[in-house]
């Protein structure tokens, strides 16, 4: 015999009780974005408009 309080067979997700989530229980405070944030998302619109730029012959 072993020393589990349980056999393999009397457990199983079955027997788990199903929470479901609600929206209310994941909400989203906003927030300030952080300087670095900003630079890379400026970074990446201004890398964007200058490849389209040289793709187009205008750079």
């Amino acid at each position: 015999m072993s020393d589990w309080k349980f056999d393999t067979d009397e457990v199983g997700d079955d027997d788990a009780p199903k929470r479901e989530i609600s929206p209310e229980d994941e909400t989203l405070e906003p927030g300030s974005p952080s300087a670095e944030n900003v630079f890379f998302v400026l970074l990446g619109v201004f890398m964007t408009v200058f490849i389209f730029l040289r793709l187009l012959g205008l750079a």
